[in-house]
């Protein structure tokens, strides 16, 4: 038999109890990162790299497209991702799923499909950060890392900076890759956010094929670097 003489706390006293419960919410994202013109000099080129995303807090579906159209050659190439993706901290996603590539044009025509397993979020100084690895259906082993920064010149004018790098484990002659470093890119783009959801930019896009990969491209009498203005829109919905 108890003898406390505090009063008990009812199901209905404690904290939280008369709150209504939470409904879990359903949002969804659509944005187009860049879609813009590069000068490249002898032929220009169309680029777009854009996502979209929906579901709740912790678990998401995800669909990232990227590619390349020249305007002046009936050449490009397409990258598509279908993913799920799981919060794993409040500022991190685990996401896994699958990775189709399309190289079009005389000559070069490829796909290929691959398996990907990442990490997406934002580290220490506010680095967007992305880091991916690939395996293909032959068995091929790459890897991939983004990272950009936004520097507020004023709330509306903004400076994002970017790098990404990619590493292949093996030789892939089809797609013109040798193992190691492949190639990296560097660029700089300067949007001024007329509203939030639409801001037109300039900049300058910089990459080089590396390595191996590099000699391959030099074989082919190919080019293994170079930039480019850039002028675009960022878009997001």
């Amino acid at each position: 038999m108890s003898t406390s003489l505090l009063p008990t706390e009812s199901a209905a006293q404690r904290p939280g109890a008369d709150m209504p419960m939470m409904k879990p919410h359903l949002y969804t994202y659509v944005a187009f990162d860049e879609l813009e013109w590069l000068a490249t000099g002898d032929e220009s080129v169309v680029e777009y790299d854009g996502e979209a995303w929906i579901g709740g807090d912790f678990h998401r579906l995800w669909v990232k497209a990227a590619g390349e159209q020249s305007t002046s050659e009936s050449h490009g190439d397409v990258e598509f991702q279908g993913l799920y993706s799981r919060a794993i901290t409040p500022f991190w996603n685990l996401q896994t799923g699958l990775r189709f590539d399309h190289r079009y044009g005389e000559g070069t025509g490829a796909s290929r499909a691959h398996v990907a397993l990442g990490l997406e979020g934002l580290a220490p100084y506010w680095f967007e950060v992305e880091a991916f690895v690939f395996l293909s259906d032959d068995a091929d082993a790459s890897a991939r890392l983004e990272a950009s920064y936004e520097t507020l010149l004023t709330q509306r004018l903004i400076v994002e900076s970017e790098f990404e790098t990619n590493v292949a484990l093996q030789d892939v002659p089809e797609l013109g890759l040798g193992s190691g470093f492949t190639d990296v890119e560097l660029g700089a783009r300067m949007r001024y956010e007329f509203v939030r959801e639409f801001a037109p930019y300039v900049g300058y896009s910089w990459s080089r094929k590396l390595g191996e990969t590099a000699d391959v491209i030099r074989a082919a009498d190919g080019e293994v670097g170079g930039g480019a203005l850039v002028i675009g829109l960022h878009v997001w919905y």
